[in-house]
């Protein structure tokens, strides 16, 4: 438009003038307000027209101790935190008000032109008091007359942020902060005074349209010129300027949304106070008024306040890199408020890939099944500079509450939510704690009948077959971990000793599956139940089977337990969090736990060896060649016996983690009545005799995953057996 903003001259500006009331004699009661009105407001004068100091303590005299507070300081204005991808893109909020603080250089003129002439045009002359508009005010809400305003922009700052800010929590004082009472005016009249004088004009300003509420739990002037029209402050047009300055008034009768007419005529006031004040010519304030509100459809449209309001797949990464940060010593309130900056480490390419896999497999909406996806970059094998960066985590859930939708506010990923186990994956640990102990070499084979009875925690063994009776006795290491007999690894299990097969899994991944109890929750000591008081690490100390995956277990933590095989045996928590900033860019430590040399490299290659014919010859080599899969991939399936859930875990990228991926799908049972998962378009739950298996349902969804991810690299060839494991070494 051209427009001339934020005229040179305010002293120029118009006075607001009054029709004077006819005269009657006022009841005593009204006498009585009048006189300490006239009392507060001649105080109000004598702090404005004194020198600063004097005058502050003038009217601080008249106020009761601790009524003050402190004054508004940007450093404390709560502000919305932002979570990123990788790449900077925001995918998520965290705020108790939705604000995004900017400074006074990164607001439309425009915006300051309106806010200013339409609300104080006085302002860039005042010392934070106006004190005729102050004293006129006083003494008419005294004398029983119209409420009157009287309050400079430093004050309505003020007001605003006792309101918001520091009164936020507590109702009781907002309704002092709001009350019609000399002793609230005088309040916020020292507040202004002292703001007044250590603070430029151009900060309180900005302090006050960051401050300042709108509509739809919108506070500050960037937040509202988001949500309101998709731009940001530095670009706000004059009537969208207009009509943000004229809504701050009465945010709900002036809302454009709701009441778009009123909050039309409420504009158009604003643009004439800018041409009468001269920040408009009337050429343009008539170019301005004819504009349409031009506010965004179905609108404000504000991002959700938690990681239910993420961007498609990011959810539950959200979800973790909040806990992540919790645990490393940030509170809900500081993230909250503090408008931090949290670059996670979510790869938009790995997560749109991934999500597009499960809802593939399993619709959003499929009733009773959930299939869940976590991808790792797994990093260097070194436990002093290594990490395992966390690049997708999805489910064909979101979280949310609309359970008609798809939604769960369940933690499906991170958490050992599939309460049935991941079957066979967990002979990974078996025969990681055998090497490590030497109760089998690589080339050894293993005693493999169709059924036994091994010896069990109580007086009775614990019976056990295999899927059918084809499999070879004895059966080479490798070959068993590609067709996983069940016999075979509890014996193993047991030659072992299944306490070192249980801490193996959790020095590989399994932290926080193994603190959670044999219901996949909080351990509670009280319970006369062993499965409920005992955290699975205890309860499946002398359980032969933990081997066979039957305890509940976190999908995140499978998948890092494929990292950590990858990473030479280096095993790093799951890393959702790159980097964090706080409000003014600089940087803020994270602390995180160390790395840990989990199991020696040996192993690690020896075990990465044996996995690697799981998706040639293997449990998942069918879905592989379907998929057109053959790259060099550790993996392991599994399947519980009645299909209420079955796992792939795997990788691909090689020794060190180099480019490497590793991942764990699951898909499990989720509803209130869980039966067998049978394969199909889509997998369903249903009576289908033999179900579903890691190899034919979890599988797929990890190929369809990972293929795009990978393409165009070259193979990376799995590790050779290390030398050193080939044989047993006791006895």
């Amino acid at each position: 438009m051209g427009e001339r903003l934020i005229a040179q001259h305010w002293n120029d500006r118009l006075r607001e003038t009054r029709t004077p009331r006819r005269w009657r004699r006022p009841e005593p009661s009204v006498l009585r307000r009048l006189a300490i009105g006239i009392l507060a407001g001649g105080l109000v004068l004598a702090g404005c027209s004194a020198p600063a100091a004097v005058g502050v303590a003038a009217v601080a005299s008249v106020v009761p101790p601790g009524t003050t507070g402190d004054l508004p300081s940007a450093a404390a204005l709560p502000a919305a935190t932002v979570l990123t991808d990788r790449d900077g893109t925001p995918i998520a909020y965290l705020d108790e008000q939705y604000r995004i603080p900017v400074s006074y250089d990164r607001i439309a003129p425009a915006m300051v032109a309106a806010i200013v002439d339409v609300e104080d045009r006085r302002f860039f002359d005042e010392s934070g008091v106006d004190p005729v508009g102050t004293l006129r005010a006083l003494v008419t809400d005294a004398a029983g007359g119209a409420v009157q305003g009287g309050s400079t922009i430093t004050q309505q700052y003020v007001k605003n942020w006792l309101i918001d800010v520091v009164d936020r929590d507590d109702p009781a004082a907002q309704r002092a902060d709001h009350a019609d009472t000399p002793t609230r005016k005088i309040r916020e009249a020292v507040l202004a005074q002292r703001l007044a004088h250590g603070t430029s004009k151009q900060d309180v300003l900005a302090g006050y349209l960051n401050t300042v509420e709108f509509t739809g739990n919108v506070y500050g002037v960037e937040a509202a010129a988001r949500a309101w029209f998709g731009t940001d402050a530095a670009h706000l047009t004059v009537p969208q300027a207009a009509l943000l300055a004229g809504a701050v008034n009465n945010p709900t009768l002036f809302d454009p949304f709701r009441h778009p007419r009123a909050a039309t005529d409420r504009r158009n006031t604003v643009i004439a106070a800018m041409r009468d004040a001269g920040s408009l010519t009337p050429a343009q304030a008539a170019e301005a008024t004819a504009a349409p509100l031009g506010v965004r459809p179905g609108g404000p449209q504000v991002p959700g306040h938690n990681c239910y309001g993420a961007t498609d797949g990011a959810g539950f990464l959200c979800e973790y890199a909040v806990s992540e940060l919790e645990r490393a010593g940030f509170t809900e309130q500081q993230l909250d408020t503090g408008g931090y900056t949290i670059r996670t480490t979510l790869d938009p390419a790995a997560t749109a890939s991934a999500q597009q896999a499960v809802d593939t497999n399993v619709p959003r909406t499929q009733d009773g099944v959930a299939n869940t996806l976590a991808l790792i970059r797994p990093g260097h094998g070194d436990a002093a500079t290594g990490d395992h960066q966390i690049l997708a985590m999805v489910a064909n859930r979101r979280p949310g509450t609309d359970a008609t939708a798809g939604d769960t506010t369940r933690d499906l990923v991170a958490a050992p939510s599939n309460v049935f186990g991941a079957g066979s994956t967990f002979k990974i640990f078996t025969t990681a704690a055998a090497l490590e102990a030497g109760t089998v070499g690589y080339d050894s084979t293993l005693p493999d009948p169709a059924s036994a009875c091994f010896p069990g925690a109580g007086s009775s063994c614990y019976p056990v077959s295999n899927d059918t009776p084809d499999y070879p006795d004895p059966i080479p290491l490798p070959v068993a971990l590609a067709t996983s007999p069940n016999t075979a690894f509890v014996d193993l299990e047991e030659r072992t000793g299944i306490a070192k097969v249980v801490d193996m899994a959790r020095r590989l991944g399994l932290r926080d599956t193994l603190t959670s109890n044999a219901a996949g929750g909080t351990p509670d000591p009280s319970s006369p139940d062993a499965r409920i008081s005992q955290p699975q690490s205890t309860f499946f100390a002398d359980l032969p089977s933990f081997t066979l995956g039957v305890s509940p277990v976190s999908t995140l933590e499978m998948a890092n337990v494929a990292a950590t095989v990858q990473s030479d045996g280096v095993w790093c928590a799951p890393d959702a969090v790159l980097s964090v900033t706080d409000r003014d860019g600089a940087a803020v430590p994270v602390n995180r736990p160390a790395c840990e040399q989990a199991v020696a490299p040996g192993i690690a290659h020896t075990l990465s060896a044996g996995l690697g014919g799981d998706t040639v010859s293997g449990t998942s080599a069918a879905a592989a060649r379907a998929a057109g899969w053959t790259r060099p991939t550790i993996g392991k399936t599994g399947t519980i016996n009645a299909s209420e859930s079955v796992a792939f875990v795997g990788g691909t990228g090689g020794t060190g983690g180099i480019d490497g991926v590793a991942g764990s799908s699951m898909v499990f049972a989720d509803g209130p009545n869980p039966s067998e998962i049978c394969p199909g378009d889509p997998v369903h739950l249903g009576d289908c005799g033999h179900g579903a298996f890691g190899g034919t349902v979890a599988a797929p969804p990890f190929f369809a995953a990972v293929d795009p991810l990978v393409a165009g690299r070259a193979d990376v060839p799995l590790p050779d057996p290390d030398p050193a494991y080939l044989q047993p070494r006791n006895g």
